[in-house]
């Protein structure tokens, strides 16, 4: 079995419902597995949890200073506010195309549904993460070339 044809399997197992794909012959036995067993949406739940976790320290912390306080408590309601879109897959995170062109959205932007929003590349295969309803982007969670998990938070939006 040549690489193209381990790309061809890679895709057709990213693209669909697949979680499990095997397939065996006399010379060769591949098996690709994909997204995580049931009790890992719970192990994904639990850093979200944990990120809102220190937020009561450092508004304790900064209580002496009432301005520093006041700022702190709506960036922790504008976290909490509006959808997630999510990575679909492990991979690096592209807000655009290629390194010089400008990126999918930006935040403030109305989208369509199936519009593109972001690229994971995930063992050489660009997949492209598309809007599945319109909404507003309120917020791009990771950094250009960023590495992501499956299941960490993307975009912040708000549906329209």
């Amino acid at each position: 079995m040549d690489i193209k044809d381990l790309k061809m399997l890679i895709k057709m197992v990213t693209e669909t419902d697949i979680t499990e794909f095997e397939l065996e012959n006399a010379d060769d036995k591949v098996v690709i597995k994909r997204g995580c067993n049931s009790a890992a949406p719970f192990q994904v739940q639990a850093p979200v949890a944990y990120q809102y976790a220190p937020a009561a320290p450092v508004a304790a912390t900064a209580a002496a200073a009432v301005a520093p306080a006041a700022a702190a408590a709506p960036a922790a309601a504008e976290k909490e506010q509006g959808d997630v879109i999510t990575s679909p897959i492990v991979g690096t995170f592209y807000r655009a195309p290629a390194p010089d062109a400008a990126p999918f959205v930006e935040v403030g932007q109305i989208v369509e549904k199936g519009q593109v929003l972001c690229i994971v590349e995930a063992m050489k295969l660009m997949n492209e993460i598309e809007a599945e309803f319109k909404c507003k982007i309120v917020k791009i969670c990771k950094e250009n070339a960023q590495p992501v998990e499956y299941g960490d938070a993307l975009f912040v939006v708000e549906k329209l």
